[in-house]
């Protein structure tokens, strides 16, 4: 476990680096970061200590990096059909109600069994929109504290949701809020 704490030391911040430069985005390259240690971490049994670590490693984040714009085109895409039907006329019939009523309970079930502060922060940052430094200043705790209630909330909702749950939630709040 040392070791493992030592070379997150030794890489994150290349890594992050790293893949800041093609996402752009802080809050996914930090995610894609954590990702790629966990990926190490669930295959340290089958690591090839005779090959280039660093190579392996900065192979995992391009790949992830890559998987995220992917998935992103595919959100997109499906935004925009979304849209498209939207503007076409076509409203959500009853079925799309009731499995929004059953998602958003879900959801609400989920943020229940956050910590209360976690919650709270979450809440702040998705629902009112506030910033992490707002929300830092609001509840009198550091930025970085509340970056990272909301990034662990986040996985945590990601790994009890799967994403077929997660479209038809979005496609519900487009079409039912």
């Amino acid at each position: 476990m040392v070791a493992f704490y030592q070379l997150y030391e030794r890489y994150s911040r290349r890594l992050y680096g790293f893949v800041l430069r093609y996402i752009k985005q802080e809050a996914d390259a930090e995610e894609i970061v954590q990702e790629v240690f966990v990926k190490i971490w669930e295959a340290r049994n089958k690591i090839d200590v005779y090959s280039s670590f660093e190579s392996f490693l900065f192979t995992i984040a391009y790949n992830t990096t890559i998987s995220l714009f992917r998935k992103r085109a595919t959100e997109k895409k499906y935004l925009e059909h979304l849209k498209m039907l939207q503007q076409a006329g076509a409203s959500p019939d009853l079925n799309d109600e009731v499995q929004f009523n059953e998602l958003n309970g879900q959801v609400q079930s989920l943020l229940n069994e956050l910590t209360p502060r976690q919650k709270e922060i979450f809440l702040l940052s998705r629902d009112e929109g506030l910033t992490h430094e707002e929300i830092a200043k609001k509840l009198n705790i550091s930025a970085l504290t509340v970056k990272k209630h909301v990034a662990n909330s986040l996985a945590f909702l990601k790994s009890r949701m799967d994403s077929s749950l997660m479209y038809s939630l979005l496609f519900a709040y487009l079409f039912l809020s």
